[in-house]
């Protein structure tokens, strides 16, 4: 009995790890993967050596042919390489591209040059959360739920028709880094999925509806450091979202501290202000409640347990971290939602409190 979709010929855009197990659970499947696409290599790790992408190691790794464009726009700054992307996606004759988290806008010419076209893998259940960072924004947000969808690509940010979708429950202590692999799995299994049922003239796609639609802004660098002003509830899941990167950071005393994980406790104080270092944990008072931060990372060191941690290095009581104000929010700290787009803000979720 033949695979399903053995007859059928990709291509692949991705860049990250999570990108990465998708290639590798389409090569699992033995479909014909003919061409690679994956951003330029970068310098990365702590040496910042240039380093390729997850995706083309493996590519290279399984003799699969890379391109690495760094623009795709024909008449864009880097035409050449959108010229040489062409040609080598012309040569592959792919009848599908399979996309995730590739990193580069795909301009029309590409969207339209295979015959079932491009098909994305999507790291939430659309409409919510279109955009760059579903993963954390879910988590920022205190979804209880997310998922991966399939989409039919169009030119819209993340607008296309959904093909497949399957939901996921987020951890109540889960990091970025944790969902996303988990993500990443089922993203694997769903696009060989769908691949499967395009093969057999079976994959239907529907709209997204228009109720529910959110953004998942691209995460900052300003974003990266605490307002103590917020709800300690809310700190704790900005920590969890931006970890393992950016990392939630605050100065005390002089010194970046990463703040990697901690624990809702009630009670008052100056927001920013240490307030207890006690029971393995450096205590923070926020705009309301406080903060038991049990994993910290002073600067220059590796991350490390707090009870660990302060053994060697004791904060005074009473000590308060550098004032932090997030562009998003009034002056009692509360964030604005009153113009969302998707290059702004975080859509308050209507399950976790």
């Amino acid at each position: 009995m033949a695979k399903a979709g053995e007859a059928m010929r990709l291509a692949f855009a991705g860049t990250p790890e999570f990108a990465r197990v998708a290639l590798a659970r389409l090569h699992a499947a033995g479909l014909d993967i003919a061409l690679v696409l994956s951003q330029p290599d970068r310098p990365a790790g702590r040496g910042m050596k240039v380093a390729p992408s997850p995706v083309k190691a493996f590519a290279l790794e399984h003799g699969i042919a890379v391109a690495q464009p760094r623009g795709l726009r024909l008449d864009g700054k880097f035409s050449e390489d959108a010229a040489a992307a062409n040609d080598a996606l012309a040569a592959a004759a792919p009848d599908v591209i399979v996309v995730a988290a590739y990193g580069l806008i795909l301009p029309p010419w590409l969207l339209a040059l295979p015959r079932h076209g491009c098909l994305n893998i999507h790291a939430s259940l659309l409409p919510r959360w279109r955009g760059a960072a579903p993963i954390q924004r879910a988590i920022e947000a205190g979804d209880d739920v997310t998922g991966v969808t399939i989409m039919q690509m169009d030119a819209g940010l993340d607008t296309g028709a959904m093909l497949v979708a399957e939901p996921l429950e987020i951890g109540a202590d889960e990091s970025a880094g944790a969902l996303q692999a988990r993500l990443a799995t089922l993203g694997g299994e769903l696009i060989v999925q769908a691949l499967g049922a395009l093969a057999k003239a079976k994959l239907v796609g529907r709209a997204q509806p228009e109720a529910g639609v959110s953004y998942a802004a691209k995460i900052t660098k300003a974003e990266a450091t605490i307002d103590w002003r917020a709800p300690a509830a809310e700190i704790e899941r900005r920590l969890r979202a931006f970890d393992p990167a950016p990392g939630a950071r605050s100065v005390l005393a002089g010194e970046t501290i990463t703040c990697w994980r901690g624990v809702v406790r009630p009670g008052g104080g100056q927001p920013g202000e240490v307030v207890g270092i006690d029971g393995g944990a450096l205590t923070v008072a926020c705009g309301q409640g406080r903060l038991a931060l049990t994993e910290l990372q002073r600067a220059g060191g590796r991350r490390m347990a707090a009870e660990a941690l302060l053994r060697g290095w004791t904060p005074a009581l009473g000590a308060v971290f550098d004032p932090a104000a997030d562009p998003r929010r009034d002056p009692e700290g509360r964030l604005n939602f009153a113009a969302p787009s998707p290059s702004s803000l975080v859509t308050p979720s209507p399950r976790r409190t």
